[in-house]
Order: C-alpha cells, then sequence, then structure tokens
C-alpha cells in the first residue's frame, strides 16, 4: 500500500463545491462497476464492504452507480445499510432504457435497491433517450424525490452531444471520461461545464486499467513528489482533480488497500499548470 502523508489521518481532504448550489462534495468519489456487481458472492460482498467503510471513514460521499452494472446498486444498499453509513453518502445512479414508463420503472426500482426514498443524483447513462428522461427527472426533481439530475457517457464521440446539452438544459451535473492520456475534455468540454456552471463527474479515470498497465514496472517520478504524489494512482487522480472545473472522480475498486492510495490523492498539493504539462509529457514518452 502508498504511504499515506499525516494528513490523512486529520481528513483534510480535498472537496469541491457543486456549482449550483454550493454544497461541498469530496473530490474522489468511488464507481462501482463491474467491481460491485457480486450477486451471492460472500467473499466479493466482504471485500466491498470494507472499501465501503473505509471509503466513509476517509470522508468519502460519491457512491456511483447504474442498473447497468448487473447487481452493484443493490450490493451498495446491502452494504450502507448493513454498516448503517446511508446518511454519509451521496448516491447516484442513473436511467438506462427508452421511454418514460420504462425509466419511471427502472428508476423505482434504482431506489428499492439502494433501499432509499431519494437519490442524490439521477443521470441519464450515455444519453439514452435523454429527452424522455430529462423531463422526468426534473418532475422528480421538483417532487424531491433526487436533488440532482444529469448526463453520462464514457467515449469521446459524445463530447459535441454533451456540450449542447449543458448548454440547452440547465444540469446539475455531467459525467465523462478524463485523465493523462485522454485529455480532450479540456478543448471545449470542460470549459462549458465551467461556464454553465454544471459539476463534473470524472469516469474512466485510470482508462480501465489501462494507464496502469502503461507504466507497470516503473518507478514514479521523483518529481510526483512536489505535489504530493504518493503512487501512481495518486499521479493518475491529482492530474484530474487538478482541473478546476472537475467536481469528482469515481476510480472503482474492491481492493481495499487500493481505496486507501485513492482517497490519499485529495491530500496534499495539486499540480500547477506546468506540473500537469509535465505529467502529460512524461506519460506519453512512455
Amino acid at each position: 500500500m502508498a504511504l499515506i502523508p499525516p494528513a490523512y489521518a486529520a481528513g483534510a481532504a480535498l472537496k469541491r463545491p457543486i456549482p449550483k448550489t454550493g454544497e461541498l462534495l469530496h473530490a474522489v468519489g468511488l464507481g462501482t462497476a463491474r467491481t460491485f456487481d457480486l450477486g451471492g458472492d460472500a467473499q466479493g460482498r466482504a471485500e466491498a464492504r470494507e472499501v465501503l467503510a473505509r471509503f466513509v471513514k476517509a470522508g468519502g460521499q460519491m457512491v456511483d452507480s447504474s442498473p447497468m452494472y448487473g447487481s452493484a446498486e443493490a450490493v451498495v444498499g446491502d452494504l450502507a445499510a448493513g454498516l448503517g453509513v446511508e446518511r454519509a453518502l451521496f448516491l447516484a445512479t442513473k436511467v438506462w432504457t427508452s421511454g418514460r414508463e420504462a425509466g419511471i420503472r427502472q428508476m423505482e426500482e434504482s431506489m428499492r435497491r439502494l433501499k432509499t426514498r431519494r437519490i442524490d443524483l439521477m443521470q441519464v447513462h450515455n444519453l439514452v433517450d435523454v429527452n424522455t428522461q430529462l423531463k422526468t427527472l426534473r418532475e422528480w426533481k421538483a417532487q424531491g424525490r433526487i436533488r440532482y439530475i444529469g448526463i453520462t457517457h464514457y467515449h469521446e464521440g459524445a463530447y459535441a452531444e454533451l456540450e449542447r446539452l449543458i448548454k440547452s438544459e440547465q444540469l446539475d451535473f455531467a459525467q465523462f471520461n478524463y485523465n493523462v492520456m485522454s485529455t480532450a475534455a479540456e478543448e471545449r468540454l470542460l470549459p462549458v461545464c465551467a461556464e454553465y456552471q454544471t459539476a463534473v463527474i470524472v469516469n474512466k479515470p485510470f482508462e480501465e486499467g489501462a494507464l496502469f498497465g502503461k507504466v507497470k514496472g516503473r518507478e514514479l517520478p521523483k518529481w510526483a513528489a512536489e505535489c504530493d504524489c504518493h503512487s501512481w494512482a495518486q499521479f493518475f487522480l491529482k492530474f484530474i482533480l487538478s482541473h478546476p472545473a472537475v467536481t469528482c472522480a469515481i476510480p472503482a475498486t474492491r481492493a481495499p488497500d487500493y481505496l486507501v492510495d485513492n482517497m490519499g490523492a485529495a491530500l496534499g498539493r495539486l499540480p500547477d499548470a506546468a506540473m500537469r504539462r509535465r505529467m502529460v509529457q512524461h506519460m506519453r514518452s512512455l
């Protein structure tokens, strides 16, 4: 496990305001794709339970899931209830279907599986039937069933549509991919989110593990210590969090030690503009 600076124990972690409301959110969240799709796997659930416990202990809030992720929503709901940490979490999930009634049924099932009567953030997953679902999301928000609404995608090919919707729909959140090797969001999408006060959730922060493959067997450069990076995971996450438009990154893991390492990215100094350029150049030179 990577060394964690003393500030970890003091809980001095980076929080970012949700632009539309000013509510503060811990900058490192927890993704659940694949890692929490466990069904009745007792060992896997035990690992996930420890991850969730450590996540909350470190001040973590956002747990992001989806009906697309198999049993992940139900596992989150079961574990959160078992640990008694429901109120500590900022629950984010998605609607991933076509048609108004199908969307309503799916969202009601998500609430049942997550064991909650109110979702903090409901997102239209991969823009599926986005206009229909956003209408329902606004109705539910007005009723108090959800607190924030948003949209998601995982691919650069969707950036133009994400940008159009951010400009036209007054969204609270947008979720998309961004990392040290995939920086296209910096060109227009991140600036547009900042301009329209849309909170940003970053998915694929490790490029689904590909970034670790790229640095396998390589030592962290000594200059990374200048922004308090103690591991490659923190190197990758601090690059993301150092962009001022980013609200939260959501790395997924079921390994407790990796979780602690990830949470360490919200501690200490962040890269400045010169360091960010150096990080990109270093990764592209490998």
